[in-house]
């Protein structure tokens, strides 16, 4: 079965999602409209002060509307907004520096070196510099005298990050932050972000790699048709959904099946159940096996996976449910 003991772990930090003086980011009946078109549609958001915040979303889901909102670059039609308790349209130039953001687009001039880029960087946020070597940081110290136009997209969005990190944030936007990079990049960008948020930093993470999100996130919210349609831990937004067990029992072993909680159907010799009791299903399965004799292969049985209900969201089977 699927375990989530490090997911757990994470849940475990912020379980409120507000922690200390309140929370570095807010959000409270957000609402944007572009003309007739409503994209973000009341939209509550509290992440808490060191969390890293997952934001997914289906295709014209609102997601991109509501992190510009939040990053300053529009104001809400309706609604409040908050960054380390300021209004982030009207103090950017106070929050520039304690604010850093990661685009999908960065700009730079591919005539600069990696670390010429770094000194403009730096002088345009004299008052805002980290101790730490952010090239260092992603791996790129070795690629300083290398002009940006001759990285590979990879690097560039290591770049991208060696730039935010250069003012000491306390809080970061990352917009598809790990898009073009290799398998070690990634897992070398996941470590660092994890050990950001554990030092203190808020991130809001936005990304279409649902394992980046399940790897990282100590929260998370699915947004769809400009509402968020579910939020929580990734074990509670993967407890909306009913966990699975598969199996083809043995030839003769009929369809009288022991009392189960869950939903049964059969395709064929194969079942699946569907149930909110994963545990209790799965142990009356297997006795009932053991005592008629009958065995039952291909088994898997896992909770519902982000995936899952993601799909659904996007489906809009209307099969999300609420989890106390």
């Amino acid at each position: 079965m699927t375990t989530r003991t490090e997911s757990a772990g994470r849940d475990a930090r912020h379980p409120t999602g507000v922690v200390g003086d309140g929370p570095a980011i807010e959000a409270t009946g957000l609402r944007c409209c572009y003309g007739d078109h409503v994209a973000v549609d009341g939209v509550d958001l509290a992440i808490a002060p060191g969390e890293l915040f997952a934001l997914l979303g289906t295709n014209g889901a609102g997601k991109t509307t509501t992190v510009e909102t939040l990053e300053g670059h529009r104001t809400p039609d309706e609604g409040r907004v908050r960054v380390l308790g300021r209004d982030p349209a009207r103090h950017r130039r106070a929050l520039a520096g304690e604010v850093a953001q990661v685009l999908q687009e960065s700009g730079f001039a591919g005539d600069l070196t990696v670390a010429e880029t770094l000194r403009l960087w730096l002088r345009l946020h004299p008052r805002r510099q980290s101790y730490s070597d952010p090239l260092t940081e992603v791996d790129l110290r070795h690629r300083s005298d290398v002009r940006v136009a001759r990285l590979s997209g990879g690097e560039r969005r290591r770049l991208d990050l060696a730039l935010a990190l250069a003012t000491g944030p306390r809080i970061l936007f990352l917009d598809e932050p790990t898009t073009g990079m290799d398998p070690a990049s990634r897992e070398r960008t996941w470590r660092l972000l994890r050990r950001l948020a554990d030092d203190g930093c808020t991130i809001l993470l936005t990304t279409h790699y649902l394992e980046e999100a399940e790897e990282l996130a100590d929260r998370l919210a699915v947004m769809h048709r400009g509402r968020i349609a579910v939020t929580g831990t990734v074990a509670e937004v993967a407890a909306t959904r009913r966990a699975r067990i598969h199996c083809v029992p043995s030839s003769g072993a009929g369809r009288d099946l022991p009392p189960l909680a869950g939903d049964t159907t059969w395709d064929g010799p194969a079942l699946t159940v569907r149930t909110r009791h994963l545990q209790a299903d799965l142990h009356r399965l297997l006795d009932w096996a053991d005592r008629t004799h009958v065995t039952l292969n291909r088994l898997n049985a896992a909770e519902a996976s982000l995936r899952e209900v993601f799909a659904a969201v996007q489906a809009d089977r209307g099969e999300i449910e609420e989890t106390s």
